[in-house]
């Protein structure tokens, strides 16, 4: 992935930490810009996810909401106001069952609904968008009640799920998938793949714009009725950044990502930062725990953590531009970015 056209320069100040210890933090300071992509790099073990995860996110979530907080682990913490929400994406999975799909927690799924209780068919027979629901009955498999699996459960092995053998798994009942829209039941809708849903909704512009946002974070691939529990945490991931995006934009929002790049083959990992892009370039800022090269290299502020792991982890080696990090002798985050800018160089490429 080519280095960005600039670092963007930090004129609208920054959240700042003074003196966080928790776990093996040594009372760091630490400065992150608004109106940027921050990545916080580091060995494993080094402290990263409890700088982010433990430390800044409990705190800023109380400063958001206007609670005061004791025992803090840290001397001072500054919150510009330009900041008026915070938004964890992290990896935790959409739904506790596999009830819960990309279709349903984007909110694409009620549009959906809607489409086909518009139909003519769905109008004769007087199906309104609740009939179109896998959680509601009325519409939905009785055996299975709209689950599509029915669950056996093992007393000394975790609940197994197989097909329900009345509906074969499409959660409807036979009426239901009697009724079809373009050529296809609410059923097939909902095994369709993203980037093949893309084209079917080509006349409507709301469910377009969802799809467009999955595709772009990299899961074209998926299915719109995938239940939660078949998605790997990176995948459940990208799909709350693309559900995050489908919002009006603010511009004074900080997104806090863990490591999202996990898995992701190159190309992927370029769609995630143009992603991450759009949402910097339109007032946002953002935050981000990664090992990526990738990611690391196209920051426009980086925090180093190390420079070992557990112990001989826990202080901060150096913050500043990727540049700046990449003369720090003592650390292995600026070992690697003065290599990659060395050969950049030689490629042609150079910052602004």
């Amino acid at each position: 992935i080519a280095l960005p056209q600039r670092r963007r320069a930090n004129d609208r100040g920054a959240i700042e930490v003074v003196g966080a210890r928790l776990h093996n933090l040594k009372g760091v300071d630490v400065s992150l810009p608004i109106g940027g992509l921050t990545v916080v790099t580091g060995v494993s073990g080094s402290g990263k996810s409890t700088l982010v995860m433990d430390v800044l996110e409990p705190a800023l979530r109380s400063r958001l909401a206007g609670e005061v907080r004791g025992g803090e682990p840290f001397t001072r913490l500054t919150l510009p106001k330009s900041i008026h929400e915070m938004i964890v994406v992290d990896q935790s999975p959409l739904g506790p069952t596999p009830a819960s799909n990309p279709a349903t927690y984007t909110g694409v799924f009620d549009r959906i609904r809607a489409i086909f209780a518009s139909t003519p068919e769905a109008r004769m027979k007087g199906f309104t968008a609740k009939r179109f629901s896998f959680n509601q009955a009325g519409g939905r498999c009785a055996a299975c009640e709209g689950k599509g699996f029915v669950q056996i459960e093992m007393h000394f092995l975790s609940d197994v799920y197989v097909p329900c053998e009345v509906c074969d798994g499409k959660r409807f009942d036979r009426e239901t998938l009697a009724v079809t829209y373009g050529g296809k039941s609410i059923a097939e809708v909902l095994d369709l793949e993203v980037d093949a849903a893309l084209d079917f909704f080509q006349n409507h512009r709301a469910i377009q714009r969802t799809m467009q946002l999955l595709h772009d974070v990299g899961l074209g691939y998926l299915r719109l009725g995938q239940p939660a529990t078949q998605l790997s945490g990176g995948e459940a991931q990208r799909v709350k950044l693309a559900a995050e995006l489908g919002k009006a934009e603010q511009g004074s929002t900080l997104y806090l990502l863990d490591e999202p790049t996990t898995g992701l083959h190159v190309d992927d990992t370029a769609r995630l930062l143009e992603v991450l892009d759009r949402l910097v370039d339109a007032g946002n800022t953002v935050v981000v725990i990664e090992h990526n090269p990738e990611m690391i290299r196209c920051a426009d502020w980086i925090v180093d953590l190390g420079p070992g792991g557990g112990e001989e982890g826990g202080r901060v080696l150096v913050q500043g531009s990727p540049e700046v990090v990449a003369s720090c002798a003592t650390s292995e985050t600026g070992r690697f970015l003065k290599r990659d800018l060395k050969r950049a160089r030689k490629a042609g490429e150079s910052i602004a």
